[in-house]
């Protein structure tokens, strides 16, 4: 990347994607590898992402989003490896179900650090190397729970929620430094990870999606975060609800059999 270069579908481009080592974040690194895009991918499990840099070409770095010391190093080794011009922050995900009256402040502590602190660290260091390639984007990975609350989910729709506003006020806030702010926000994805990580038990896990017919991929969000990153840089899709069909809101999934 060079300062000063045109944002378009066709110029080469590079881009930091947190949460790379499984799920959507794996995913939107393919897709950005297959559009020849540089990237740089980053999650804590080294050995995921070198298996992933060996299939598909990007860059492993692997950091703790949360950690100080890491979103430092990260910015040291991409600024002397030619920079960026787009942060795609993917990292996050929700533990537990619990109602708010039996709430784990561990767990909330956890969605808080990865989802909301863990995004405005990346922003934070990465933001002036964005302004000065005159047309950077940042494009934040949240979730439908971040724009309707739900039982059981409190402690997830708090940090969705708060990771949702923080993008609003970065977009008012970034505008005259003509960097792009996008937010794409995904209901049921069918994933690797996400549900068990969340609940902690397969078989409960399975039961998130029990009978409902074409839940969306990770390939499916990857494929919208390329898309919105990719159209040229005037175009800012600002929020981006990408839902299944079976799902018409976060309170009415439909489940057959």
């Amino acid at each position: 990347m060079t300062e000063g270069n045109t944002n378009t579908a066709t110029t080469a481009k590079a881009a930091l994607v947190t949460g790379a080592s499984t799920g959507i974040g794996e995913a939107t690194v393919r897709a950005l590898r297959s559009g020849g895009w540089t990237v740089y991918a980053v999650a804590r499990r080294a050995g995921r992402l070198e298996a992933l840099a060996a299939d598909t070409g990007a860059v492993a770095l692997p950091a703790d989003v949360t950690s100080d010391d890491d979103v430092a190093r990260l910015l040291d080794e991409v600024t002397r490896a030619g920079g960026i011009d787009t942060l795609i922050n993917v990292a996050g995900g929700a533990r537990g179900a619990d109602t708010v009256a039996g709430a784990r402040t561990e767990d909330w502590e956890w969605m808080f650090e990865v989802n909301v602190l863990g995004t405005m660290k990346l922003i934070r260091a990465f933001l002036p190397m964005l302004r000065a390639c005159g047309e950077g984007t940042v494009l934040n990975l949240t979730s439908t729970a971040g724009l309707a609350a739900y039982e059981g989910g409190g402690g997830y729709n708090a940090a969705k929620f708060a990771q949702h506003a923080l993008t609003g006020a970065l977009r008012l806030e970034e505008a005259e430094h003509n960097v792009r702010v996008i937010e794409v926000a995904p209901g049921l994805v069918q994933t690797e990870e996400f549900a068990l990580n969340r609940l902690g038990d397969q078989g409960a896990a399975a039961k998130v999606y029990q009978g409902v017919e074409k839940p969306l991929t990770a390939a499916d969000v990857a494929d919208v975060v390329r898309y919105a990153v990719a159209a040229p840089h005037h175009v800012n899709l600002d929020q981006i609800v990408i839902r299944p069909v079976a799902q018409a809101a976060n309170y009415k999934l439909i489940r057959k059999g």
